[in-house]
């Protein structure tokens, strides 16, 4: 199997930064360097320095496509494969294919073409990215209905942005290097303004920032740097779920603020040593209030808070820790330093921040829980206790040995034996038992100074004693391993209960599963990993790479196959999570099952929603179609057969016509060939707008220009209609043939639905950047449930007209409204009747 291609990516914050020039120059590098390049498909837009530099690069002929009686052009990936280059130079990333291409996007036929181990050189604007679509049409006003998902971008190999100011490209336009002369007033007055283009640059220049920001930590995870890199400001809060939360977050937020394009993130770790724990309800506010201020919530588990906290910022390359003053007394604090001291001593380069509070002065308001698990630092006191005390104890009761008994020195040594198996645990308790019975024997027992015992009693005693020290020491050790169970157990419902508080809210995003699983579980890389099509279940291809494929990953280099992971959870037949990092407890994988049978219900819900995707066109291409049979068979036969009839009857012979009735049967053909005519048009101006394919040609318009020709097709219905535009309108961003359609449909709808003997008025005026057209009638009007219903196309509300059009005009209408940027409103008209309102840019 031939290795998959390398994909480089040219970002620009709009047309005419450059992308494509310098995608070809660097085509032309390649050449030079004796590399085999290929020009895929490139878009020069007439721009003439761009065309020069296609001279003498081979060029794949595109392949031609014919759809709805269209001719069009597309990639032709089967050639390119085909041809094999070692480079593919391929424009505009997010294209549309025409339907009935190989693939419905460009991105699928380049990603058809990586596999087949082909590198790709592309290009993309940053308005195209789906995370940014809506942004960048707040910005501009101008919807972009052609997206790229963000993922595919980041997948790239390396993603290069081309820069420029908005100076300086509007220089370029300018002077013609962007578009042709007669569009260039009307770019610059709306989309290319100032404003727009500097927010266009910066959305550019952060997405960009976020993609350096992934390459550099899988840098650092592939080559083990732990220490923190200060290449931008992350700021990480802790949170315990105490009531000083919210003040450490809002804290934490303001001093991200400080620094432009900061993180916030918050984490919570989850202490495996204990059952204390937090409050979840308290957790789930200040994640509400992290998420509310832009930040992000994360969850570990750890033994070592400190540690756990220190790991996570490294991990995260994080160079500021914010936390909460202790809220312990004074005398917890003289004999444990605390969290916080603890991590401000082992933080290293990272900045920490103790936020004062008022709940610090309080104290802790919770109940103190016994902590029976075995630290280390119980495990010693045990072993000091065993070694130093049994010598202490054996000092102290020989001064008194005229006047205690044996029975009454083997109680003290017993209850010193329990004190240490309290303390340490089992094996601290057996040497104090053992060296107890030692010291016993040869200081107290008699004869005394050697190890001889000629009383049975004394000898039964002594096997007591140890017998009891084990057993109260097998007890605390029991003890300790169910405690530790118990809070391993409660850690692990905590860590899924934020699984499942993560799906409902409906961030089951397999990479977004991947990166909590590789948190949670302190690992360095998590991969979801298929099998091939094809590819056997055999065993020996556990450790093939070939018959695996990666589907998502986070953190360091990806394990190619489960052979090379450290540790892999079997999803089902062809999927596997693959991790790095170290091996787990049997207690983990158990959680770590759930994360995976989790992600692959994420993988599959995406799959599905992707199939959906596709099939919508389908879908509704079939429903247009349906449509479109139901209304030739119907509402065209009603113009044909008039006009049918007209021309039949002027064609016999046998009837003498007189020159009225004559020029009465050729005005109703005529009339009904006009109907004819508009519908069929309507008919092919919808496909169009469906296929996405109208052409658009906006320019500065006058409406006072547009008006009167609308009002002429209307032919006879003309006379119902009266206007009222203002002196002095400025001008719009328009089509002005398209405009003019509009207008047409407009108000043949509005003048077919009112009274007979009312008028239709139709007035404009400008609302700051705006010009807004008014359609009144005086008809029966739409209830406003309603009003989006109208615009569906094959409709008309009530069906009371069967023979009136095909219930396209108003669908139409904003179609073609919204296509030149702007938008049509239904409203009530003050007294009775529909008002349409056009709302269109000033130039």
């Amino acid at each position: 199997m031939s290795s998959r291609g390398r994909l480089r990516v040219y970002l620009g914050a709009a047309p005419g930064v450059g992308k494509t020039y310098a995608m070809l120059g660097e085509g032309r590098r390649a050449l030079q360097r004796g590399r085999d390049v290929v020009v895929g498909l490139v878009e020069t837009h007439g721009r003439p320095r761009t065309a020069a530099l296609l001279e003498g690069m081979e060029v794949i002929p595109r392949r031609t496509l014919t759809h709805r009686g269209a001719t069009f052009t597309e990639l032709d990936t089967e050639a390119v494969i085909a041809r094999a280059p070692k480079v593919a130079l391929i424009d505009e990333l997010a294209h549309t294919n025409v339907p009935g291409s190989r693939n419905v996007k460009r991105w699928q036929d380049i990603d058809e073409i990586l596999d087949a181990g082909i590198d790709v050189i592309s290009t993309v604007n940053v308005q195209h990215l789906e995370s940014v679509n809506d942004v960048v049409r707040e910005i501009t006003g101008v919807p972009q209905r052609e997206t790229v998902p963000d993922e595919v971008v980041r997948r790239a190999d390396q993603v290069e942005l081309v820069d420029m100011s908005p100076e300086a490209l509007r220089r370029r336009m300018a002077h013609g290097n962007v578009y042709a002369p007669e569009k260039v007033d009307a770019a610059m007055a709306n989309y290319f303004r100032v404003g727009n283009l500097t927010a266009l640059r910066e959305l550019a220049l952060l997405w960009v920032a976020g993609k350096v920001d992934d390459q550099l930590d899988r840098y650092r995870a592939d080559h083990g740097i732990a220490g923190t890199w200060e290449t931008r400001e992350r700021v990480v809060v802790a949170l315990t779920g105490g009531p000083e939360g919210d003040t450490l977050v809002r804290r934490a937020a303001r001093i991200a603020a400080r620094s432009k394009g900061a993180d916030l993130l918050a984490v919570h770790v989850t202490s495996a040593d204990g059952l204390a724990g937090a409050d979840p309800a308290s957790l789930a506010r200040q994640r509400t209030l992290v998420e509310s201020l832009g930040g992000t919530y994360h969850q570990v588990v750890g033994d070592d808070v400190p540690r756990a906290l220190l790991d996570f910022a490294r991990g995260v390359n994080a160079t500021q820790l914010v936390l909460g003053a202790s809220r312990r007394g004074r005398f917890a604090q003289v004999l444990s330093r605390g969290v916080g001291v603890e991590t401000t001593a082992r933080s290293g380069s990272i900045d920490v921040h103790m936020i004062t509070h008022e709940e610090a002065k309080r104290g802790r308001r919770r109940p103190v829980r016994s902590r029976t698990a075995l630290t280390r630092a119980r495990q010693l006191t045990g072993w000091a206790l065993a070694v130093a005390g049994m010598p202490l104890l054996t000092f102290a009761l020989s001064a008194f040995r005229d006047v205690l008994s044996l029975t009454s020195e083997i109680l003290f040594f017993l209850c010193l034996t329990v004190g240490v198996a309290l303390a340490g645990g089992m094996w601290p308790a057996i040497t104090a038992a053992v060296g107890g019975s030692l010291l016993l024997n040869w200081f107290f027992t008699p004869p005394t100074g050697e190890f001889t015992i000629h009383d049975p009693e004394n000898l039964f005693a002594l096997a007591v004693f140890v017998l009891v020290a084990v057993a109260v020491s097998t007890i605390v050790d029991i003890a300790a391993r169910r405690t530790r169970q118990a809070a391993r157990a409660s850690a692990d419902a905590e860590l899924l209960s934020t699984l499942a508080g993560h799906v409902l809210r409906g961030e089951a995003a397999v990479p977004s599963l991947l990166e909590r699983m590789r948190e949670a579980f302190g690992l360095t890389t998590v991969t979801l990993l298929e099998r091939q099509p094809g590819a056997a279940r055999a065993p020996d291809h556990q450790d093939d790479p070939d018959a695996w494929r990666i589907v998502a990953s986070t953190g360091g280099a990806p394990a190619t196959c489960p052979g090379r992971a450290d540790t892999d959870v079997v999803v089902d037949d062809d999927l596997i999570v693959a991790a790095r990092g170290g091996p787990l407890e049997a207690a983990d994988r158990a959680v770590l099952e759930a994360f995976a049978a989790e992600t692959a219900v994420a993988l599959r819900q995406q799959r599905l929603q992707e199939a959906a995707e596709r099939a919508r066109p389908l879908a509704e291409a079939d429903r247009m179609r349906t449509a479109l049979l139901a209304a030739v068979s119907h509402d065209l036969r009603t113009p044909l057969a008039s006009a049918k009839a007209a021309v039949e009857s002027l064609a016999n012979t046998e009837i003498a016509w007189s020159d009225a009735d004559r020029a009465e049967l050729l005005a109703t053909a005529a009339e009904s060939l006009d109907r004819l005519a508009r519908l069929v048009d309507n008919l092919l101006d919808m496909s169009r707008l469906q296929a996405g394919v109208l052409g658009v040609h906006q320019q500065p318009t006058a409406v006072q220009e547009i008006l009167p020709r609308a009002v002429d097709d209307l032919g006879p219905l003309r006379d119902r209609v009266d206007a009222d535009l203002p002196p002095g309108l400025p001008d719009i961003l328009a089509d002005p043939a398209l405009l003019e359609r509009v207008l047409a449909n407009l108000m043949a709808n509005a003048v077919r639905f009112s009274p007979p003997g009312e008028r239709v008025t139709v007035s404009a005026s400008g609302h700051g950047d705006r010009v807004e057209i008014r359609v009144v009638d005086r008809g029966p009007g739409i209830p406003p449930e309603a009003h989006d219903r109208v615009f569906q196309p094959f409709q008309r509300l009530g069906d009371r007209d069967n023979h009136s059009g095909v219930g396209l005009g108003l669908a139409l209408s904003r179609g073609l409204t919204e296509a030149m940027g702007g938008t049509l409103v239904p409203e009530e008209t003050p007294g009775g009747g529909l008002t349409m309102t056009v709302t269109l840019s000033i130039c």
